[in-house]
């Protein structure tokens, strides 16, 4: 079992940055690949970022490359996701999630496990 706790949303001007964080409780965090999605109002759930279990590889969705980035530190079970250039189009809840598995991870069914969001609003 992981349990998964967001923090770091909040209002942001157009052009602003944020970081978001994800705590993640449990002695296995290492074992799990981490991904980031996000969900505006009337909107379905939609892939952001996500990282290797090591670290070692990402991948983001086309809208957020190059703005975005994932990290995570093992030593502290914490994925973060650093966002810059934010644009209007980024409101939403952002979720992070864990997955066991390796592959398919910008598939919201490949994850075993859901934090419960945090707002994140970009004022322009």
């Amino acid at each position: 079992q992981v349990q998964l706790v967001e923090s770091g949303g909040g209002l942001v001007q157009v052009g602003g940055s944020l970081t978001l964080s994800c705590a993640a409780s449990g002695r296995t965090f290492s074992r799990y690949a981490m991904g980031w999605f996000r969900q505006a109002p009337g909107k379905e759930r939609q892939f952001v970022a996500t990282i290797t279990s090591s670290g070692s590889s990402t991948y983001y969705a086309d809208s957020v490359k190059g703005r975005f980035t994932i990290s995570r530190d093992n030593a502290k079970n914490t994925v973060y996701l650093q966002m810059n250039s934010l644009k209007p189009e980024d409101t939403a809840v952002y979720y992070c999630a864990a997955a066991l598995a390796d592959w398919g991870l910008t598939v919201r069914s490949r994850y075993n496990y859901w934090g419960q969001g945090t707002q994140v609003t970009v004022s322009s």
